[in-house]
C-alpha cells in the first residue's frame, strides 16, 4: 500500500507540474480529487487493510492529499502570476467582427423596389390597422363576403366610426390602392406597396403574418398588354430571364378583368414536376381596377 500512496503522490506531482494553463490545472485537480479521482479510489481501499494498518495508511493518505493541494495552490498562483504579467501589444489589429447579412425577406423587398422604381413606380406604405371600410368596403367586399368572417381576419375591438366602420388587422395590401387614390386624387399613379398582412389561417403554407406587395398603375391608354408587360419584366428581373409567366382568368370583387398570375416552376422550368404538378406556381392576383 505504501508503494500505491508513493505512485499517486508522484503521478499528481507530474501532472501539476504539466499543467500548462488553469483549465489544465482544473482538469487534474478533478482527476485527483473527484468523485472517481485518485484520492478516492486510494481511500476505498481501507476496507482491504488489515485493521492494525487502517490507522496508519489513513493519515498517509491525509499527508499525501494535504501536499498534493499545496502544490496545487502554489501551482496556481504561478499561472496568474503568468497570465496577468503577460504583456499586450496595442499595435496589433483587433479581432474583426462577424459580418452578418440582411434577412431573406428584407433582401426580397430591396429586389422589388429596385425593379419597380425602374418603371417609374414609387414606394408608398399605409396602415397596417385599418378602417373596415378601406380593407373591405371600398373594395366592393360586403358585409358577407367570406373575407370578412371571424375566423379569416383578425378584428380589433374598437369604437366603430359611421362610414369608416370597425378596425382590422390588413389582411392584404389593397387598402393601399383606395388611399392612393383619395391621396393624389387625379391619374397618373404608379405606386409600389409592400407590408406585412394578417390572417387567421396557419398550416404548412400559411402563416398568421406574411409579406405582401402590390402595384397600382393609373393613366391613360393602360391596358392589359401593359398589365403582361410590367409581369413579364417583374419575373424576368427576379427570378431570372428563362422563367416564364401567364395570367389565367378568376375573380377579384375590385378587378375586372381579374387574372391570377402563375410562374414557371423553377424545378421543372414548365415541364410539370412534383412540387408544381403541371410546370406553373401561383405568383398572385392581377386585374383592371
Amino acid at each position: 500500500m505504501d508503494i500505491l500512496i508513493k505512485e499517486t503522490l508522484e503521478s499528481a506531482k507530474k501532472k501539476i507540474i504539466d499543467a500548462k494553463t488553469a483549465a489544465d490545472l482544473d482538469k487534474v485537480y478533478l482527476e485527483i480529487f473527484g468523485k472517481s479521482g485518485k484520492l478516492a479510489r486510494l481511500t476505498k481501499q481501507i476496507g482491504n487493510i488489515n485493521i492494525e494498518k487502517r490507522s496508519s495508511f489513513g493519515q498517509s493518505v491525509n499527508t499525501i492529499k494535504k501536499e498534493i493541494e499545496e502544490d496545487f495552490e502554489k501551482k496556481r498562483i504561478a499561472l496568474s502570476a503568468k497570465r496577468s504579467g503577460k504583456s499586450i501589444d496595442i499595435t496589433a489589429p483587433g479581432q474583426k467582427s462577424r459580418i452578418g447579412h440582411l434577412h431573406l425577406v428584407t433582401q426580397a423587398m430591396i429586389e422589388i423596389i429596385d425593379i419597380f422604381k425602374k418603371l417609374g413606380f414609387t414606394l408608398q406604405s399605409y396602415p397596417e390597422v385599418e378602417w373596415d371600410w378601406y380593407a373591405f368596403e371600398a373594395l366592393n367586399m360586403p358585409k358577407d363576403h367570406p373575407a370578412r368572417d371571424d375566423w379569416e381576419t383578425f378584428f380589433i375591438k374598437f369604437n366603430q366610426r359611421p362610414h369608416l366602420g370597425g378596425q382590422v388587422l390588413t389582411p392584404h395590401t389593397s387598402n393601399g390602392q383606395v388611399r392612393e387614390m383619395e391621396r393624389v386624387k387625379k391619374p397618373p399613379i404608379r405606386m409600389l406597396n409592400i407590408s406585412r398582412c394578417y390572417r387567421r389561417q396557419i398550416d404548412i403554407s400559411h402563416t398568421p403574418m406574411f409579406h405582401q406587395f402590390e402595384g397600382l398603375l393609373i393613366d391613360k391608354n393602360v391596358s392589359i398588354p401593359h398589365l403582361k408587360g410590367i409581369f413579364d419584366f417583374f419575373i424576368s428581373s427576379f427570378f431570372g430571364p428563362q422563367r416564364k409567366s401567364r395570367l389565367r382568368p378568376y375573380h377579384f370583387r375590385f378587378t375586372e378583368p381579374s387574372f391570377e398570375v402563375d410562374v414557371t416552376c423553377s424545378v421543372c422550368m414548365g415541364r410539370g414536376c412534383r412540387l408544381c404538378k403541371d410546370g406553373w406556381l401561383e405568383l398572385g392576383g392581377a386585374g383592371m381596377i
